[in-house]
């Protein structure tokens, strides 16, 4: 609230003195009109002349006496006269000091108005600069306000992504750690698999050498029972030879149909037997095969042809088997056989099983 100023000791007498200068102005104004509506009074001479001219009739001391009263009437309308020429130059002389004291009031009161009128403004300046500097202040603490608030979410946000990449790390950590405990795992599992299929691997060697040596133990049994046999057929055949040149025509005739008949199924074993020698089993071989072959042969145990007469919808067990009888050669055992008796096998059909093969 703006403090109220003091009255200086020229404002204080002020209206005072305007309303003495108001008033010796009325005066003077009214002195005036009465002086231009006042008539105008003869002159004081005429006026002596007159009175003297009408006191020439009369006595000595009438005239003395009315000289005496034309006299002080005379001095007193010249003092009269001067009394008010003194009150008139009196109240001009206060017109004019008024006029005086009035323009210095107005020069002092227009000095004082442009005093009051700088202070006025020079307050309103320093108000101005002071509600600047306010205004500024206000500003700075709000652009500081504002910059520590950007810095603040500047810091903020740097915290909340180092916490995110701390996350991420750690779910990256995590993951990684996961992912080589799986990986450890996992080859342990693997490890694991690799030695109990290695172990297999080695039961199945160990058992398929076994099964090897069984199978090579059973096929030398068995060739060593072939050839027994087929030693023993030729021993026969010998022996039925032998029969057939020391007995009698007859005896000879029926020892040789009897033995023809022997022959002929010992050379179908024979055959079978050799075939198995050399057949190489078919991984497609299968229990209840059956395959029927068209067989050639010369008169001294030479195969000159092996064909397929009746397949056995296996093609690689059909071709093992045309293999395995081509793979004889020549049978020496039939080369002492009669025409007759080798008329058969010139050319015949034998049929083969996996179970006649792997004999």
């Amino acid at each position: 609230m703006q403090q109220m100023r003091e009255p200086s000791a020229s404002e204080s007498y002020f209206w005072p003195s305007v309303w003495a200068i108001v008033l010796h102005v009325l005066v003077f104004g009214m002195l005036f009109v009465s002086f231009a509506f006042t008539p105008e009074l003869p002159p004081a001479k005429p006026i002596v002349q007159a009175t003297l001219y009408q006191l020439k009739s009369k006595s000595r001391a009438t005239t003395q006496t009315n000289q005496k009263i034309a006299g002080e009437a005379q001095k007193s309308a010249a003092r009269q006269t001067e009394v008010e020429q003194m009150e008139q130059k009196k109240i001009e002389q206060e017109a004019i000091k008024a006029a005086e004291q009035k323009k210095e009031d107005a020069a002092q009161k227009a000095e004082e108005s442009k005093k009051a009128d700088e202070t006025k403004k020079a307050e309103e300046a320093k108000k101005a600069d002071e509600a600047k500097k306010a205004d500024e202040a206000k500003k700075t603490a709000e652009a500081k306000k504002a910059e520590e608030k950007q810095l603040a979410d500047i810091a903020k946000k740097k915290s909340e992504e180092e916490a995110k990449k701390a996350a991420e790390e750690e779910a990256k950590k995590a993951a990684a750690e996961e992912a080589k405990k799986k990986i450890v795992e996992d080859a342990k599992k693997k490890a694991a698999e690799d030695a109990k299929k290695k172990s297999e691997a080695e039961e199945a060697k160990k058992k398929v050498a076994e099964d090897a040596k069984k199978k090579a133990a059973a096929d030398a049994a068995k060739k060593k029972s072939q050839e027994a046999s087929r030693k023993s057929a030729e021993e026969k055949k010998a022996q039925a030879l032998a029969d057939l040149l020391s007995d009698t025509p007859q005896r000879q005739q029926a020892l040789a149909d009897e033995q023809g008949d022997e022959v002929a199924g010992s050379f179908d074993d024979l055959i079978r037997a050799r075939a198995a020698e050399g057949w190489a089993r078919p991984p497609s071989a299968r229990k209840g095969m059956t395959v029927v072959l068209q067989i050639g042969m010369l008169p001294d145990g030479t195969v000159t042809s092996v064909g397929v007469a009746k397949s056995s919808g296996d093609g690689p067990f059909d071709a093992s088997a045309v293999a395995a009888v081509k793979n004889i050669g020549r049978l020496t055992e039939m080369q002492g056989m009669k025409p007759s008796d080798f008329a058969p096998y010139r050319s015949f059909k034998m049929t083969f099983t996996p179970e006649d093969l792997a004999l």
